[in-house]
């Protein structure tokens, strides 16, 4: 029998909770299985519930935004394998293996790595303007994101089952994740230059002073391509700006003469 959209609601609802129940032996495996046990229930028949269970309160890991998509998936292997019993069918917990630790990678790039400095770096144009919604913006531009991906995804895993995963390798997700990134960089180096010019006219410095950055970032880049570490780098840079911001007022007046 097919689930009801009540049914897959309500485990969707429950994904939301994945994370509620992560502890270090079985990570998300006990938020997964809960989210998955109303479906679970309307599937098998009473005294079969408990053995299916055992199936699901294991090891699993995976990112939060993508775990509806191997929830829907998994769903519909549920739903196949009740239907024919007899039948051959994919191990369902070797199909959650095979894509967790992908989708935790791409996941991991894409969102963390990519989107989150993205909405920040376009919400920080409205902070340094003075407007004071910035931190909503942020917000809200950064959760549209995941909810879609959560409901979609869902949606995608339930329809296409087993075949999900070539969903994603046709749509690139990876690619996604080294794009948004790229946008990432941009917007971030343009707020930079934005705010150096900004501080620079305030100042009454001629603009032409804020081109003395490059120097530091080629410097800097060179750096980190023969090895060194760049948690050391960032460290040496927030100290510098430190300094610099101690002794601005000093420097202004060097630089005025």
């Amino acid at each position: 029998m097919a689930l009801s959209w009540k049914t897959r609601l309500h485990i969707w609802l429950r994904l939301l909770l994945l994370q509620a129940s992560w502890n270090f032996e079985r990570l998300q495996g006990l938020g997964f299985f809960y989210a998955l046990l109303p479906g679970l229930k309307k599937l098998y028949p009473k005294e079969d519930v408990l053995a299916v269970s055992q199936r699901h309160v294991g090891y699993f890991n995976t990112h939060p935004y993508l775990a509806p998509l191997v929830a829907g998936a998994v769903l519909k292997l549920e739903e196949e394998r009740a239907l024919d019993s007899t039948g051959e069918h994919i191990e369902i917990d070797e199909f959650k293996e095979m894509v967790a630790a992908p989708y935790a990678a791409i996941g991991d790039a894409l969102f963390w790595g990519g989107l989150r400095p993205l909405v920040a770096g376009i919400s920080l144009f409205f902070a340094v303007k003075g407007i004071l919604w910035a931190p909503v913006i942020f917000i809200l531009l950064y959760n549209l994101v995941p909810m879609w991906f959560r409901i979609g995804f869902f949606v995608r895993g339930y329809r296409q089952g087993l075949k999900s995963i070539e969903f994603v390798q046709k749509h690139c997700l990876p690619d996604w994740a080294i794009h948004t990134k790229e946008a990432a960089v941009v917007v971030l180096g343009g707020l930079s230059a934005f705010m150096v010019f900004s501080h620079l006219n305030q100042q009454h410095l001629p603009n032409w002073l804020g081109l003395l950055t490059l120097f530091p970032m080629i410097l800097l880049g060179l750096v980190a391509r023969k090895g060194i570490s760049t948690l050391l780098l960032i460290f040496l840079t927030a100290i510098s700006i430190f300094l610099v911001g101690l002794f601005w007022a000093d420097l202004a007046n060097w630089l005025a003469l």
